[in-house]
Parts: C-alpha cells; structure tokens; sequence
C-alpha cells in the first residue's frame, strides 16, 4: 500500500511549510495519517485506507488492530465533505469483518454517525455506504435495536427512492435485516415503507428484487402491514410479478409474500373479487390467465399483446383454422418451476387453515389446482398438494368437490410412490377426505384403495402408517368395507404396526384393531394370531393415548369368552387393576375393558367387586375365592386345586358334572357283583392254599405274583404323575349339584309364579344347607368343622358346592344363585362382610285385595337361614338386619 502526497504548484507563503510529498508501504503510517490536522491528508489517506481494506478480510482486521476505527468513526462526523465521504467508504467496507462489528457495538456514537450520513445532503456514494455499513451491523440483534432506536428505519426508507441501484440495494438489505424484529415492522408501516418496496419490484437488477421480496415476506408477518399491503394492491402486483417468466427465479419468493397475504380473510375476499386467485391458478397449473386472452381490436400494448396472442394461439384460438399458426418457440408458454408450485401449495394449505379461508378457496375451485399438481413429476410438488389437499378437505363440500374432480385415484396412486414425504402427505389427505363421508370411503373401495392401504401398513415411515390405520378405522364404519378389509387380511396386517416403536402408529393402529374386531370370526383370527399380547403389551405404554385405544381394542375383543381368557392370562386383567388404581393413568376406556374381562370371568368379578347381577349367569367352572384386593393378582381354578391342603377358608366350586366311577357303578350293578364275585373266588382259592400242607410251592408263588403287581401298580402310579404335567387339567366333580339340579328342574321349575319359585327354591337350598337356624343361633350353629371335614377327605383347599351340608349365608346365596341360573330365574349374589351373602330378586307385589291398583316390580332380598323362602324388602329394616346381623 503506498500513497503519495503531491506538491502544490503555487509558491507558499514564507510563514508556511513547503509542501512534502511523502511515499508510504506501511499500513501503520497510513493510520497515523488521520490524525493529521490537514483536511487534504486526512482524505487521502481516509482512500488509501478504503482501498486497501476492500481487498480482503486480513485487511480489515490489521487496520482495526492499528487503531483505524477510531480514527475513522471521528472523522465520518468531520465538516469536510471529502473527508466525510472517504471515511465513511472506509468504515462502511470495514463492517463486513465480525471484529470490526464487535468493536462498533461498544461505541454509542458509531450508529448515529452511520444514520446522520443518510441524510439528503450528503452525496450518493456516501449514502451508499453508510446504508453498507448499517446492513452489516443490523446482523446482530443488538446492532438492531441501536439502528431501530437512533430512527434507523425512516432514514433507510427515504434511501430506497435513491436513483442510485447501489443505494437501493444496500438500503433494502438493511430494512431487511431490521424486519426480523418485530418493532421494525410497525416502525416501516410508519415511515411508509412498503410502498417503496413494492416499486422496487420493477427494478432492473435481480438482486435488489430478491432483497426486496425479502423485506415484504418479513414485513408481512405483521397483520397491520398487511392491512396496507392490501390498500396498496400488492396482491395483484405480486401475481404480475408471477406472470413474469423471465423473473422465475424469483416467483417462490413471491408466492411467500402473498402465502402471508392470503393469511387474512380479507385478502382472500379481495383476490377473490379481482379475479386474482384464478389468475394464481391458471400461472401454477401452466395455463394462460384469463386476463392475458388476445381481445380483437386491442392497439394497446402491441408488443405484449402479440406475445399473448402468440400464446393463445399455442393453445388454440378462436381464428379461422386456415389462419391458424404455430407459436414461435421463444413466445410458447414457459413452466413455472417446482418450488414455485411447491409454494403455492403451501400457501393454499396455509390460508386454508382457517375455516373461512376454506370457504371462499372452496368457491375459486382451489382443489382443482392441487389435484393438477398431484400428477407433477417433484415429489415435493405432490407432496405440497396432497398436504394442501389434506387440509381442504377439512371442509365438508371440499371432500365431495376432490371426489367429483377425481381427486381420489391420484392420491391412491401417491400411496405406491417411493418417497416417504409423498406417502405421508397422500395417506393424510384420504384420512382426512374419508373421515365422515362413506361416499368417499366407498369410492377409495371401487378404486381398489383397500389392498394399497393394506400393504402399507408394514411401511417403514411410521406417519404413513398411522394415517394408514385413520383411512382403514373410517372404512370400517361400513360393514360391506370392513368386511372386504377383514377378507383381504386387515385384522393380521394390523399386529405389525401395533409393534411399533411409535407412540401414534401404535394408538392409531389399536384404534384400528377396535374398528375391525366387532365379529367372532375376526376376533378368533386376532386371537390366533397373537395379536392380544401385543394388545396387552401396549398397556404398559406411558402415552395416555396409548394406553386408552389399548384399552378399548381389548374391551372390544373381550366380548368372546375364549378371548378375554387369552387376555387373562397374558395379565390383560391385573394391568388394567393397575390403571384403575392409579391415580394419574385411570380412564373410562379401562373401566369398560376391565367391566368386559369380568363380565367374561365372573369368578373374577366376584372376587374383585362383591357382586353379581342377573345377567351373569353361573357356569361350570366358576368359583368363589373370597373377596381380594383390587391389585391382587387372580389366581385359576387349577392353582388352588395345586396348592397344600391349608387352613384358609376353601374355594367353593360350581360344576355340575358326577364322579365318573360313581356314575359307572350306578350305571351298572352287574360291574359290581362281578368284582365282588372275584374277591370270594381269591378268598377262597388263597384259604384253600393255605390249608394244603403239601402246597407249599405254590403259596410262595402266588406271593412272588403279589410282589410283582404291586412293584407294576407302583410303577404305573410313578409314571402318571410324571405325565400329570402334560395331561389337561381336570376338575374336582360335584354328582349332588348335578342331583340338585335334576330336583330343581323337576320340582320347582314347573311352578306357576316367579314368588313361588323364589321361596321353594330358597326352601330347598335350606333343607340341603343344614335346614333354618334361629335368630340368635348362629354363632352356635355347627359348619365349620363338618367343612374341614370335607376339605380333610378331598385332601384340597376346593370345595365343590354339592358336597357341603352345612353352610350360612355366603354358602346358601351361592347355591340359590346357581340354581336359579340353572332354571332362568333371575337373580343377583352380593357379598356382604363378615361372611355375609344374599339375594335380591325382582318381584312384583301382591295387592291385599283383588283389583287394587298394581306397583311396578320391587327389588326383594331373600331369606335363606331363618325363615327360608321369606321375601324382605331391599330397603326395610329386616334385610338391613339380614345383611349385617
């Protein structure tokens, strides 16, 4: 770096210095220079300064380490108008370094400085560097503030309408940095800066275009800027904008100004009246705008005129066919370019969000421009569509209006795309076109919707497939689609997405499971299929979506006995206890499961809640286990027959089945004689034996025989209890109940009335349990020992109810209600404490003369240890007695 000092021509005064040129290679010198009290020097080095920083960032940083930048910020406020120039070219190209930036911050007077030489009297080339040096400074948001508060903003806005292009241009880059704060944007509405802006637009160079589009999409963030835009018809200067084709590399930026305009009703409401939405339209879909139509007898405008007439004919005018000409390849309509439509798209899908945008984007046929795009080679294009398409389709007329324009077979088609975004965005458009309108699940079924969306289900973007499992649970609503879905194997298809890792693929796909698992043949295949414990897995989720949809797929598939045993032992039963206990994950759908399970497994009913209604009906197979805790684990009718005789009270058991050696030998008496008939036969032959002396031999043979079958029977018995494993299990059988029953059916099933049922079987179940026993009495009355009796002889903690013959209230409550189920007569079975148990039925009361007005049926309780077969009312004193007493 050199700079040299020329000598002046004219002879100095005597009193004054002879000029000295002065030739410099240091940077350092160059810096001492502006310390120089000589105006003259100050300029040139102040140049020498600007040139040499301007040719790299090492510069920049070296000078500001030489102690240039305060130097240089003095003499940016100096009164020469060169040296305040030159300085400020200087500082201005200096701001692009960090450092330099950094070093300003801590100097108050650097922005006012930078801002005073925006002022109209100072020269163009200062301004455009002033404007340089505040765009680089405004990339810091403290810098930011500075500008906004020292009235940054309205200086930069008077600089746009410069005829400098290099003013412009670093003036609307400031603003645009400036923008990103949201004080800026109201202090430029203020200062009446938009409009600047938007002629800006014309300008001949790209650049100040772009920074300008830059400026209105942060500007437009704010609805008061775009209130003003709208009165500054900016709408219909951006379409123009889009119409440009030469400008294409500029028109996504563009769609991003008017995809904030188009935010507001009230800009859709203009574009709307101006036609200006279907010109939108017309530019994304590659057609010719409405506005752009050749119109005979135009002088106006020739040039364009004839380029659109050039582009009408291209598509097919209205002349006379022998005047019909082909378009000269340069005047051919030119594409817009993906991004473009991308964001158009987008900028539908935005506006739509409100309800009322919907409305009116319903009315211009919007969903006719996106459906366009859905056929477009850029997955991003058709990704864009099919969200916008998604969101559209919120509006009920918009989901007929995509069906009648044949919306449907190209989303279907998407589903099959490669790309995971396409996939997404098209199954999210058909869950939400198919919620609610059987017409348009109905049309995805004709075109063969349902095998694509299936093998989706085992896609590997996990978006696709819980949007997958929204479209299949919206068609299962009707039964002829979701028995076409279960045909072609939706219910297994269904378990891989239940695996998932995902929490709303997993919530979604239970939800699905739910819609489709409503016959027994689906369940059936669920079940064997081993879907339950994926199911029951899920219950484990800490996602409270999860685990509801969990919940109810498992009451769905509760319904089949087979079933909710599957989900009892897979634990289905104690986590839903779980759920319910907790405080933080309880919910209905959990209740109404676990309601199912027991509905299903009335022992476990029983046990858990102390009540059984009329409806449950006692089978083979239940069993009273005793009241437990609501988290205790239930155990089955097989562990307690495994467990060692104890002292606990016993398990009474319900199973009408005979012993079936008992029923063989009553069966047939001649079995009987005949062994009976081969005991006297052994007796005597062994007597006879015994009394010969000389039979010696064969006594001890018949002894060594014994020794043998005896060593046989115990090796038998060895070997069947090795095998008992792996044998099924087999029930304790009770031949009394099945004799109770038999009596019940023949004796008091034929009575007349459901009263006199009541109190004869109340009576019979008295009889078989020990007979009445006196108020007072009880505690005196005998059943304990005789039912450790029966435990002692069966060698097992279950009882089976037939084989007790002396048993209080919990005893006879459970026969009465096993033997009324036996023989339809409704009744329920409450536990009560302390051994308590009792009956309620449904009778109507007998009026004390004949055609006295009748009372609708009463709830009775009735008495089955004092006086059998007496009917309380639930709610007198007496069944208050009976229950605690």
């Amino acid at each position: 770096m050199g700079k040299k000092v020329k000598e002046d021509k004219k002879p100095p005064p005597d009193d004054v210095f002879d000029t000295l040129a002065v030739e410099s290679r240091q940077a350092g010198t160059v810096v001492l220079m502006l310390s120089s009290p000589e105006e003259d020097v100050q300029s040139k080095a102040c140049e020498a300064i600007y040139k040499f920083v301007d040719k790299c960032d090492e510069n920049k940083k070296q000078l500001l380490d030489l102690g240039a930048g305060e130097a240089l910020l003095k003499l940016m406020q100096s009164e020469d108008r060169i040296v305040r120039r030159n300085a400020c070219m200087a500082m201005g190209v200096m701001t692009a370094h960090p450092e330099v930036r950094k070093f300003l911050r801590k100097r108050e007077e650097s922005v006012p400085a930078f801002i005073q030489l925006l002022a109209p009297e100072e020269d163009t080339v200062v301004h455009e560097f002033s404007a340089l040096g505040l765009s680089n400074m405004a990339t810091e948001f403290s810098s930011k503030a500075s500008i906004f508060e020292s009235g940054g903003v309205d200086a930069l806005v008077k600089c746009l309408s410069s005829s400098d292009p290099d003013v412009q241009k670093n003036s609307v880059e400031a603003l645009a940095q400036l923008l990103l704060d949201y004080q800026s944007r109201a202090a430029i509405r203020d200062a009446d800066g938009l409009n600047p802006l938007l002629e800006l637009l014309k300008s001949e160079f790209a650049i100040i275009q772009k920074l300008s589009l830059l400026a209105l999409d942060r500007a437009s963030q704010d609805s008061e800027n775009r209130s003003a835009l709208r009165e500054l018809e900016a709408m219909s200067k951006l379409i123009d904008f889009v119409a440009h084709p030469e400008w294409n590399d500029l028109h996504v930026m563009a769609v991003m100004v008017l995809s904030n305009l188009l935010e507001d009703i009230e800009s859709l409401e203009l574009i709307k009246e101006t036609g200006g939405l279907k010109r939108l339209v017309a530019l994304i879909t590659d057609q010719v705008p409405p506005e752009e139509e050749p119109k005979a007898g135009t002088g106006k405008g020739e040039k364009k005129a004839g380029s659109r007439a050039a582009k009408k004919s291209a598509k097919g005018s209205k002349k006379d066919e022998s005047e019909k000409e082909e378009p000269p390849p340069g005047e051919a309509i030119i594409p817009t370019l993906p991004d473009v439509k991308m964001c158009a798209a987008k900028a539908i899908a935005r506006s739509a969000k409100s309800a009322e945008n919907r409305k009116i984007l319903h009315e211009q046929e919007a969903e006719k421009m996106l459906i366009h795009l859905l056929s477009h080679e850029s997955n991003d294009v058709q990704t864009a569509a099919a969200q916008a398409l998604g969101v559209m389709s919120e509006n009920l007329l918009s989901k007929d209006s995509i069906r009648e324009w044949e919306g449907l077979q190209p989303l279907i088609k998407l589903c099959n795309s490669d790309n995971g975004d396409v996939k997404e965005a098209a199954t999210l458009a058909l869950a939400n076109l198919t919620a609610g309108n059987s017409t348009n699940c109905q049309e995805v079924s004709n075109l063969n919707g349902v095998e694509t969306l299936i093998h989706l289900l085992a896609d590997s973007r996990d978006e696709a497939v819980a949007n997958t499992c929204c479209v299949l649970t919206n068609m299962a609503t009707e039964e002829g689609l979701r028995s076409e879905a279960q045909g072609k194997g939706v219910v297994t298809a269904l378990l891989e997405p239940l695996k998932s890792q995902n929490t709303r693929v997993q919530a979604k796909s239970s939800l699905a499971v739910a819609a489709f698992v409503c016959d027994a043949d689906s369940r059936s295949d669920f079940r064997n299929a081993g879907g339950i414990e994926n199911l029951v897995m899920l219950l484990h989720s800490g996602n409270d979506e999860v685990r509801r949809n969990a919940a109810w797929a498992l009451a769905v598939c509760a319904v089949d006995e087979p079933t909710a045993i599957e989900i009892c032992k897979l634990g289905g039963m104690d986590l839903l206890q779980e759920i319910q206990v907790s405080g933080t994950r309880k919910n209905p759908f959990a209740e109404v499961a676990l309601e199912r399970l027991l509905d299903a497994n009335l022992s476990a009913k029983y046990s858990l809640t102390g009540q059984l209604s009329s409806t449950n009906l006692i089978e083979d197979g239940f069993y009273d286990a005793g009241q437990i805790r609501p988290n205790t684990k239930f155990m089955s009718i097989e562990d307690y027959c495994k467990q060692e005789l104890n002292d606990k009270r016993p398990i009474l058991f319900i199973v009408a089945k005979a012993d079936p050696v008992a029923t063989q030998s009553a069966s047939n008496p001649e079995l009987e004689a005949k062994d009976n008939s081969k005991t006297n036969v052994s007796g005597k032959s062994s007597r006879t034996g015994r009394e010969g002396k000389g039979k010696s031999k064969q006594k001890e043979k018949e002894e060594k025989q014994k020794e043998e079958e005896l060593q046989a029977q115990l090796q038998k018995e060895a070997e069947a209890l090795a095998n008992s494993e792996n044998q099924p299990f087999n029930p304790p059988t009770d031949s009394n109940l099945v004799k109770y029953i038999e009596e019940v059916t023949e004796r008091i099933l034929p009575l007349a009335t459901t009263t006199e049922q009541v109190k004869a079987l109340a009576q019979f179940v008295a009889d078989k349990m020990g007979g009445c026993i006196e108020k007072g009495q009880l505690p005196n009355f005998s059943w304990e020992l005789p039912l450790s009796q029966v435990k002692f002889e069966l060698k097992s903690n279950v009882v089976p109810i037939g084989k007790i013959k002396a048993g209080i209230h919990i005893h006879r409550a459970l026969l009465f209600k096993a033997l009324a189920d036996r023989i339809a007569l409704p009744c329920t079975l409450t536990r009560g404490e302390y051994n308590r148990a009792w009956n309620e039925v449904m009778l109507p009361e007998t009026p004390e003369q004949p055609g006295a007005q009748k009372f609708p049926p009463r709830c009775f309780i009735v008495d089955l240890i004092h006086q059998p077969g007496r009917l309380m009312r639930s709610d007198s004193p007496e069944a208050v007695t009976y229950k605690k007493l």
